[in-house]
């Protein structure tokens, strides 16, 4: 299929691109990296802008350390970085659940936290819109989920939101009007047209990752049709630290693809002190009566929700255990 007609555009530092941005029409441009979503979304006329302004020749949105990952980094170069595998080997193997090699070593850190929200009335052709029925978030003005006209249901499904969020990292945001840092487990809110607190001309520069993140026990699990290149059904990550008695120390869960935004919570408080087998059991139980998927996938919205509490307390016993998944070499 044909991409939609734009004006490429490609800035060689921060400031250059804040800049061009503030000289075009509000609305009228959009921000890419990898663009393996983005095009993707162009070819089937999906809210295509007349601007289209690339970053991946930005230098403030590279580099790896020890307290931070540049926003432009590609996927594949972030799980197969000696520093993040030492440091946080479960965010290394999360990348591995994203997609395909191929689109790893496409697709950016930002763009997968910015990832559009996914619906299966909206991911589809233009002749497919037109036969069967547009929805609110492309051509019409009713959400086809849940019929009604005020929130769009379309779920996120970024793999890298959950993880990043139970590390407690927090994104760097710039903007002609400044820069500020938003926490990610408050970056998200809203509905699956309205996903966020990031404004239009704004970029996501970088993530940190607190130092706290290294000495934590954390990984995702993620619910798909095909070990490859799926979206999430339904995706889950966890964070875990233990006492030296063993007891809870420290835990938070996280969600994705079971809402319009990913759901965290952080049980450290409540389950302090607690016995790993109750507190594991009370916190995939919350986190499934948390989740609330719509009939907007493949997959059946019981399914989902259910896999919750399954995929949830399998990742937890894997974290208490020091199981991996394998996926990635032991640092």
């Amino acid at each position: 299929m044909i991409l939609a007609p734009f004006t490429l555009h490609r800035p060689e530092s921060l400031a250059e691109a804040l800049s061009l941005a503030a000289k075009l029409p509000d609305g009228g441009y959009d921000w890419i990296g990898g663009g393996t979503d983005l095009l993707q979304n162009y070819k089937n006329r999906l809210n295509a802008k007349d601007h289209v302004i690339a970053l991946d020749r930005v230098p403030e949105m590279r580099g790896i350390s020890a307290e931070r990952i540049g926003a432009g980094e590609r996927l594949a170069v972030i799980s197969e970085s000696a520093v993040v595998r030492e440091r946080w080997p479960g965010l290394a193997e999360a990348i591995t659940h994203v997609a395909s090699p191929l689109i790893r070593n496409s697709g950016t850190l930002g763009g997968n936290l910015l990832v559009e929200t996914r619906c299966y009335y909206f991911n589809q052709t233009p002749f497919w819109r037109g036969t069967k029925g547009s929805c609110m978030k492309a051509e019409s003005d009713e959400c086809l989920v849940v019929p009604q006209k005020e929130i769009c249901y379309a779920a996120y499904s970024g793999d890298l939101a959950p993880i990043l969020g139970v590390l407690s990292a927090t994104l760097e945001l710039a903007s002609p009007a400044g820069t500020r840092e938003v926490r990610i487990d408050e970056f998200y809110a809203g509905d699956g047209i309205r996903k966020n607190v990031k404004r239009a001309d704004e970029i996501i520069v970088g993530v940190k990752v607190p130092a706290e993140a290294s000495t934590l026990r954390a990984g995702y699990r993620k619910l798909r049709h095909r070990d490859a290149l799926d979206y999430p059904e339904m995706g889950c990550a966890a964070a875990l630290r233990l006492d030296p008695s063993g007891r809870i120390e420290l835990l938070r869960a996280a969600t994705t693809a079971v809402d319009v935004v990913p759901h965290f919570l952080d049980f450290s408080e409540l389950m302090r002190g607690q016995e790993p087998d109750t507190a594991f059991a009370e916190v995939a139980a919350a986190m499934e009566e948390r989740a609330q998927p719509k009939k907007n996938t493949s997959m059946p919205v019981g399914y989902r929700k259910k896999m919750v509490r399954v995929y949830l307390g399998r990742l937890l016993d894997d974290l208490r255990a020091g199981r991996t998944e394998g996926r990635i070499p032991a640092a």
